[in-house]
């Protein structure tokens, strides 16, 4: 009777480690997919640039979102209009001192 309740407890032991191997095998498919996956997409997007129909792809995905942008009454907030406004004027005294030297 021994035996038996060691076949029966070792049958168990199988059982409950094929379940959690099943178990964590989906939870790291299930996390690759929801995680890895979108970011090594755009990785690969990235890598692909120097094909034609990718840069096309950029392009026109470009001209979609000016043209969206210029749909719109306010594109920039006050924020980025001043940051915008500090980096111009920054930029154009460099270019002052530039062009005295």
């Amino acid at each position: 009777m021994d035996q038996k309740e060691n076949k029966n407890e070792i049958k168990k032991f199988l059982i409950k480690l094929a379940a959690i191997t099943f178990a964590i095998i989906i939870i790291i498919n299930v996390t690759y997919n929801l995680i890895l996956a979108d970011k090594m997409e755009n990785l690969n997007a990235i890598l692909s640039l120097n094909k034609k129909e990718n840069i096309e792809q950029i392009k026109n995905k470009i001209r979609v979102e000016i043209k969206k942008g210029l749909q719109k009454d306010k594109i920039l907030e006050d924020e980025d209009k001043k940051l915008l406004i500090d980096l111009y004027n920054k930029l154009k005294n460099e270019f002052k001192t530039f062009e005295s030297n």
